[in-house]
């Protein structure tokens, strides 16, 4: 019937939606000050991040977790969801399970999760379109960056299949760990030198002049 075909539609448009997954609640013990609130591209680091999330059009989570308050107040009126997990010294993988576990409840019909951090700002909207394009639900698979020297991480996409497991991450066990884990379902998707990890002051300065516009 129409009715039951309408419906499968809508089912089958819910399951690809793979929500995005900010995590953004580490303390920035290396930088020394709030990397989410550091100054780039005429904003902040964070909202950057957020800016360049949206333009997916899929739900954007973002997990906060050390200065959340400070955080919460410049990216309140962001049209994302804020999961504060108040547990963030306890490690990345806890923040990031924590976090799961917020956005399964709210449904159990997310197709996957695709997980990216804050303090990689040069990754673009067309390097996580990729990840979204090389994925196809039901099919087991983890969509992972690499990097031009052979560094394999985030931003990386789950299939649903794997929330159980990312749900038992504990500490500062973060993806990796299942990526290595389940190498034969891994996709790579090339992300050149774009994966930079801005965790020190000197970087962030090394970054910002080359690459943020704040005029």
């Amino acid at each position: 019937s129409r009715t039951h075909k309408t419906s499968r539609k809508k089912k089958g448009e819910f399951m690809n939606k793979t929500p995005h997954i900010l995590l953004a609640a580490g303390t920035s013990k290396r930088m020394g000050c709030a990397k989410q609130l550091l100054p780039w591209n005429r904003s902040t680091l964070i909202e950057h991040q957020i800016v360049t999330l949206l333009k997916s059009n899929q739900p954007v989570y973002v997990i906060l977790g050390a200065y959340s308050e400070a955080i919460h107040t410049i990216i309140e009126s962001y049209p994302v969801e804020i999961v504060i997990c108040h547990d963030w010294e306890l490690g990345m993988g806890n923040s990031l399970a924590y976090g799961l576990k917020q956005i399964s409840q709210k449904s159990q019909k997310w197709g996957g999760f695709l997980i990216s951090l804050v303090d990689q700002p040069l990754v673009n909207e067309l390097h996580f379109q990729q990840i979204r394009d090389a994925f196809k639900y039901g099919n087991k698979q983890i969509i992972a960056s690499e990097s031009d020297k052979g560094w394999v991480g985030v931003p990386v996409l789950f299939d649903a299949f794997y929330l159980e497991e990312l749900l038992l991450l504990k500490g500062e066990e973060g993806a990796k760990k299942l990526i290595h884990k389940h190498k034969d379902c891994l996709t790579l998707i090339q992300g050149a030198d774009l994966l930079v990890d801005m965790d020190t002051p000197q970087m962030y300065q090394n970054l910002s002049q080359k690459f943020s516009h704040r005029s």
